[in-house]
Formats: C-alpha cells, structure tokens, sequence
C-alpha cells in the first residue's frame, strides 16, 4: 500500500480489525518511509455476471430490472415488500456463486420463474406468459396444470 503522505510504495500494517457487521477489515498502517500513519479498510469485491441477451449483445446486470419484472408480474398480488427483497436476494445470490462472468438473460429468466413460482402462483403465469411469449390459450392452460403438478395417467393434454 503506497503511503498517501509521501508515495512511498511499502507501509507496515501494525493494526487490523474486524467490524461487528464482519463485512470489511479495518487495517492501522505506518509508512516505512516518513514514519506517518493512517487507515485503509479491505472490503469484497463481488461483480454480478454480464446478461448476455438473446440477440447476442450484452449489458451490466442491473438490480432495478430485476426488481422491476418482479413488481411487473407481482402488481396487485398479496407479496410483501420483504418476499420480494429476499427473491431478489436468492436470485442474486446464485449469480454470484456461479463463478460466471457472463449469464444469458435466459438462465434470468428461469430463475425468476423459480422464485415466482414459489412466491405466486398467479404472478407466475404473468411472467411466463411474456417470457415464454404464450401465443394460445392452451399454453396458458399447460403452464397452469405445469404448477398443479404432474398430471395422472389418462388425462388429456389440453388443445392448441
């Protein structure tokens, strides 16, 4: 760590410590140079994947999108506030521990289908209906009976 008194590159750390939030390191160091001291703090550096869309162009992943199409298919549904943070929070999450530098927009997708899923039902096919861009009734309806569960031997599949 390069010394902000007088630039020279090797300081000594004589302190660290470790916050109650455990998010970052807090570092006393003391320049070898000028004798001066002063503090850094360390804190992790995590970068979100790149969203590789569909057509092959890429951007920044953005938390606001996220919760955006989140919103979209939860308006007027019985979701709290903190349901939502915490989807986003798990989809976010497996971004993260993914280790990938780039995601399609596809795989996005699925997981807000998991979560929606989980969170409601009704949310659910709203998503899938623009995301998997349902063109007929039937698809609707197998989306649905794709929530019921499996269907029992002998049932019909419904028309298209």
């Amino acid at each position: 760590m390069k010394c902000p008194f007088c630039a020279h590159p090797d300081t000594q750390v004589i302190d660290s410590r470790v916050p109650d939030e455990g998010d970052t390191i807090r570092r006393r160091r003391r320049c070898l140079s000028c004798d001066k001291r002063f503090t850094t703090y360390e804190r992790i550096e995590l970068t979100m994947p790149a969203v590789v869309k569909r057509n092959g162009s890429r951007s920044e992943y953005s938390s606001a999108k996220l919760r955006g199409s989140l919103s979209l298919a939860l308006r007027k549904r019985p979701v709290s506030t903190e349901q939502v943070d915490n989807a986003v929070f798990r989809i976010e999450e497996q971004l993260l521990t993914s280790g990938l530098r780039e995601v399609p927009s596809a795989q996005v997708g699925e997981l807000v289908m998991q979560e929606l899923k989980r969170l409601d039902k009704v949310a659910y096919v709203r998503f899938a209906s623009v995301y998997k861009s349902f063109e007929d009734i039937g698809e609707f309806v197998d989306a649905i009976r794709e929530m019921q569960g499996p269907r029992l031997p002998g049932t019909p599949r419904s028309p298209r």
